[in-house]
């Protein structure tokens, strides 16, 4: 017998054991939420610490002054965060989701109430949650815009509808109301109301538009008709704990596991430094219960077991009895089938049999049980929308596998926080190596809705399409996971955002090294817009998104918001979707996504390549502003200060017709008007028109094509096409 076996059996006999402990016991008492003698409860609302109210024996009934409530005459017997004066609506302690539920202003079109916006919390515990929030939109004609620290950071717009407002019509429609979510750890917020001139509100509108982030569960429950008559609406606020701050005498502390089965038993509380906040407010941490184990962890008393029995009586099949055991339950026979089971302890052999038995057939069940869940996971991730792509034929079979979780687990050694290449708006990218060498590259998910999963599979859908140098390779997917998984090849050195902006001393961005990659990313480009079965419009090319191999040569990459359209189609969407500095304006506007708007986006890129500056940056003498790169370079191209800009190795290394040029083709993608803007075809042409002959200038005469820059004049030069190859490059056309 293994010592795992061994483990096993010490487990269930002592499961056994504590089943009688627990039937003899009396009715245990409530758990306690609060500090001892501090009052619990105000108007309703559980007062759970590390929030309180006043004090008791001299010491404060809350953590600090961040959590200190008031509930008296003044307040109207209503629960009030005293340090921000907002009403609480509830408290939850729970795993990895401690929040509270405030009540927070809804911005407006009407007199005197438009300044109202939610409350600032920099400096305190409290973030604006991700999870249960989310930022709504209500009547139509507008476009609501929600800003952080001066950044947009999301917004919708909605369309009038035909029949105007209905109280059953949901909101996800788009007909007069919309919904975006909001990114991650915000403590700041504005939301901004602007009407669209081509819009039609209906008559005698007023002042109905609404902006608000607001509790999702409670708006979904909610009559978004009814939001007119309200001036202030549920926010949801997620929050932890920093040990500096403390007024009382606290000492949280780290449980660590032992690699064993019986840390499930543990009813001790355990905390655990967060460290997605620490950089922002110093170190913090949560304290949690064991799972299968109840109470308020921040008291640091032992956490109850929670009795499963009790909750849900009929959880057994008749005949069987329900016996509740630390943090689990078991379906069992009679109690006196159980008594004659104990007192044949003594017989060493027989209860060697029966707990051998009883090991094998909880394993069975544990496998059939992990099975039943990954087929859950397969089919909420998304898998049957799969299946019924492939069996339509848009998607490549014979490129897609379909890898177990068993194996990216084990490449990644059960995806440990080391492994780590990036993180994203979209989800987490892991580094693994695979049972035969490979190194690969995981992207892990966030957890989405079933209405996003269309993203997910739409980025397999369209990567199994694409068959470029310059494009990342999709290995194939996971869909057995709790979230679901994309395996791509490993882009060993970074993206070139690193490279723009760091310089990296390794890897130095010649004015050549900066042609062939822009002439690279516009040839993938090109090729998804023009050459691939179905044009594909990428959506949020940026530099971070372009990734560079062993041989330093560009990839583009990250297709899960990409749109695969039918030829002259635009893409119309309700949220839009991007990246501020790279988006589109026209875009922004008209929710139109057209292959000019991915123009636009790569006009970002090349304008990064000939200066080496930010999308966005502070303003040298007025940090608080932001300063837009595409406005600052088209600027002072009409300005003819383009030298004042431009990175000091261009200017030493690239001739002046080259650089203008370049410069001259980045002001046409950078046009306002979409259709001024030259397709990815002329871009890619008159890219290779400057990089091929380079490559092909003789060693003898490397001086050739360079002129001293000494003025600037703003001609552009035509360009033709090359042949496919010249030198040490080779032009990649794949076409249909």
């Amino acid at each position: 017998m293994t010592m795992r076996m061994v483990v096993h059996l010490h487990i269930l006999v002592f499961m056994l054991v504590f089943s009688f402990t627990a039937e003899a016991a009396d009715e245990l008492a409530p758990m306690p939420i609060g500090k001892p003698g501090c009052k619990t409860n105000c108007s309703g609302v559980l007062i759970q610490y590390p929030f309180g109210i006043g004090q008791s024996g001299g010491e404060d009934c809350f953590y600090d002054v961040w959590f200190q409530i008031d509930c008296n005459q003044s307040t109207g017997w209503k629960p009030i965060l005293r340090h921000t004066q907002m009403e609480i609506g509830n408290i939850t302690i729970a795993e990895n989701a401690d929040r509270v539920q405030v009540y927070s202003p809804v911005t407006s079109l009407c007199p005197n109430t438009s300044s109202r916006q939610p409350r600032d919390f920099a400096g305190s515990p409290f973030v604006y949650s991700q999870k249960f929030n989310i930022f709504t939109a209500v009547s139509c004609g507008f476009l609501a815009v929600i800003s952080s620290d001066e950044l947009i950071v999301g917004g919708c717009r909605s369309r009038c509808g035909e029949n105007g407002y209905s109280v059953d019509m949901p909101c996800d429609t788009g007909d007069n109301c919309c919904q975006t979510t909001i990114p991650s750890s915000l403590t700041v917020i504005s939301a901004s109301i602007q009407r669209d001139p081509n819009g039609s509100a209906p008559g005698g509108a007023g002042c109905k538009e609404r902006a608000f982030l607001v509790d999702q569960d409670w708006f979904s429950a909610t009559s978004y008709y009814a939001i007119e008559n309200m001036s202030s609406v549920p926010v949801v606020l997620e929050w932890t704990l920093n040990n500096d701050h403390a007024t009382s005498s606290f000492q949280p502390f780290q449980s660590f596991l032992a690699d064993t089965d019986w840390y499930f038993t543990d009813p001790t509380p355990f905390c655990s430094i967060d460290q997605s906040t620490s950089n922002r407010t110093g170190t913090t941490f949560s304290c949690y219960c064991s799972s299968g184990f109840e109470g308020n962890p921040y008291l640091l008393a032992p956490c109850r077991d929670i009795d499963e029995c009790a909750i849900r009586p009929s959880v057994c099949s008749p005949g069987s009895k329900c016996k509740n055991t630390p943090a689990m339950y078991y379906c069992g026979a009679d109690s006196h089938v159980v008594t004659w089971v104990l007192s044949g302890v003594g017989g060493c052999f027989g209860l060697l049999l029966l707990l051998t038995g009883a090991w094998l057939t909880h394993k069975y069940l544990q496998k059939r049980k992990n099975k039943k869940r990954k087929e859950l996971f397969f089919k909420r991730n998304g898998g049957l929308l799969l299946q019924q792509q492939l069996s339509s034929g848009k998607v490549n079979v014979e490129k897609i596998k379909l890898f177990t979780s068993e194996e990216l687990e084990k490449s990644t050694d059960k995806f440990n926080v080391d492994r780590i290449l990036g993180q994203g708006g979209q989800g987490t990218v892991y580094k693994g190596m695979l049972a035969d060498g490979r190194i690969i590259a995981i992207k892990k998910s966030k957890m989405v809705s079933e209405g996003q999963l269309s993203d997910f599979i739409n980025e397999v859908v369209i990567l199994s399409q694409i068959n470029h140098r310059n494009v990342v390779q999709l290995l194939g997917c996971c869909l057995e996971n709790e979230v679901p998984l994309l395996v791509y090849e490993f882009i060993p050195n970074g993206t070139l955002s690193k490279y723009i902006q760091g310089q990296v001393e390794e890897f130095p961005l010649t004015w050549k090294i900066r042609l062939r990659i822009a002439t690279e990313i516009a040839g993938a480009l090109f090729y998804l817009h023009s050459a691939a079965s179905f044009p594909i419009f990428h959506r949020d090319i940026k530099s971070t998104n372009i990734l560079l191999d062993e041989k330093y040569r560009a990839k583009v990459a990250d297709f899960g918001t990409s749109r695969s359209v039918g030829i002259d189609q635009t893409h119309l969407t309700t949220c839009v979707h991007g990246t501020f500095g790279y988006m589109d304006p026209e875009y922004f506007h008209s929710s139109q996504f057209t292959e000019k708007s991915d123009v636009y986006s790569f006009g970002v890129v090349l304008v990064e390549l000939l200066t080496g500056l930010k999308p966005v940056s502070a303003v040298t003498k007025s940090p608080e502003e932001f300063r837009n790169l595409a406005s600052h370079f088209l600027t002072s191209m009409q300005e003819e200060n383009l030298r004042e800009i431009l990175d000091a190795r261009v200017l030493k290394e690239g001739s002046e017709t080259d650089i203008m040029v370049v410069a001259n083709l980045a002001k046409r993608c950078l046009n306002e008007n979409g259709r001024n803007r030259p397709t990815m075809r002329e871009v890619t042409a008159e890219l290779e028109s400057i990089y091929i002959p380079m490559c092909t200038e003789k060693a003898s005469n490397p001086d050739q094509r360079a002129k001293s820059i000494d003025s600037w004049d703003g001609s552009e030069t035509a360009t033709e096409i090359a042949s496919d190859r010249y030198g040490d490059y080779e032009i990649d056309f794949i076409t249909t």
